[in-house]
């Protein structure tokens, strides 16, 4: 028997994930957004689809759209998942979200304690955080003892035309705000705070050169986990050489950090999208194992599918499909918690196993 999940978002990455839930057969959507266009545009895809207009400021009218729903997914903006959240908990139902705020997840944190027996919160599911603090976690367990976790994601243009080397291919929202807040990490022992765009590198892969810097909330909640177990743990985002420069020109000197909705405006105006991305994931952990120093990697490069007659961008796909299998994994009770779930705690095998993680594997560039 198929179950009823409420989605609200029906903006690039909701679309990818009512695609694949829906076509499965094994879900039916109630699909909802403040915006009717979006949601016709999602009609005109997928008819079955059950959508609504909803205002999600709206205590009441949450509580109320998750009636004979089993799960909501919050694929909104991170300042309203707090409110999806709380009604979610009045409503009994088991909440998934896409956030990598940190404030929005230690909110989620706080509501998730009063959760009903198996009823669960599982925020920042998606890609980064999400299936890179799996991956990253898989790899650890490797090793008999860790020193070194170093977690680098991109989500880059195959073709870039412009001094940034970046097209826009997600939530500008979020984008903005992983360059601007505080990033944690775990550094020599301890956790701390440390400044966005800071800790530049370059490294290259497969003959390319990238650069990879600081950015806000890709680790989750892996620093409180592994607090006292490593000595070294950061996240950092890849980006195509120049690119750090610029976003230091913008943020720093122009002083935009502090008029977001000016940069935003800007980018949308001026950054065009594209589905013409890749994604790229690259774990690297350095530990002891049987004795000795060594180090192991784990690489994906993924690049956009046409999947259902649909062409999908890699970032549509990476981020559906990573909070699509966590939702089958937990609606089809293969992992039965109450309260929150952290991403690390979710089993790799598992994940890379189910019928939507299994978009991650590839062949090519998975180091075993």
């Amino acid at each position: 028997m198929s179950q009823t999940i409420l989605l609200i978002g029906a903006g690039k990455i909701g679309r990818m994930i009512a695609s694949l839930l829906i076509k499965s057969g094994d879900y039916q959507l109630r699909i909802a957004d403040r915006v009717p266009a979006a949601l016709e545009r999602i009609q005109q895809r997928i008819p079955t689809a059950e959508t609504r207009v909803l205002n999600a400021d709206s205590h009441a009218e949450l509580v109320h759209m998750m009636q004979g729903c089993t799960a909501v997914i919050s694929a909104l903006s991170f300042r309203e998942n707090p409110g999806v959240a709380r009604a979610a908990l009045e409503a009994g139902v088991n909440y998934f979200d896409l956030t990598e705020d940190r404030q929005t997840t230690a909110a989620v944190k706080e509501i998730a304690d009063d959760a009903t027996t198996g009823q669960v919160f599982v925020p920042q599911c998606g890609l980064a955080p999400g299936f890179v603090t799996i991956v990253s976690k898989h790899v650890m367990e490797w090793f008999d003892e860790i020193d070194t976790v170093r977690m680098r994601v991109g989500a880059l243009p195959q073709h870039p035309t412009n001094a940034l080397g970046y097209n826009l291919t997600w939530s500008t929202d979020g984008l903005i705000n992983e360059y601007c807040n505080p990033c944690e990490v775990i550094h020599g022992h301890k956790i701390k705070n440390q400044l966005p765009l800071e800790g530049l590198e370059q490294f290259t892969l497969d003959g390319n050169v990238y650069e990879a810097f600081n950015t806000s909330g890709g680790l989750g909640t892996l620093c409180e986990t592994m607090d006292g177990h490593v000595r070294e743990l950061n996240y950092k985002t890849i980006r195509y050489p120049g690119h750090h420069q610029l976003m230091k020109f913008l943020l720093q000197d122009l002083r935009l950090a502090d008029r977001r909705e000016l940069l935003k405006d800007v980018m949308e105006h001026s950054i065009p999208v594209t589905f013409q991305d890749v994604v790229i994931v690259f774990c690297t952990v350095r530990g002891n194992r049987n004795g000795q120093f060594v180090e192991k990697s784990d690489l994906r490069k993924l690049y956009a599918q046409e999947i259902n007659g649909e062409v999908w961008s890699a970032i549509q796909l990476t981020t559906g499909a990573g909070i699509c299998a966590v939702v089958d994994l937990v609606q089809q009770n293969q992992i039965k918690r109450t309260g929150l779930i952290r991403q690390e705690e979710i089993p790799f095998d598992s994940f890379i196993n189910n019928r939507f993680g299994c978009y991650y594997e590839t062949e090519t560039f998975a180091l075993d």
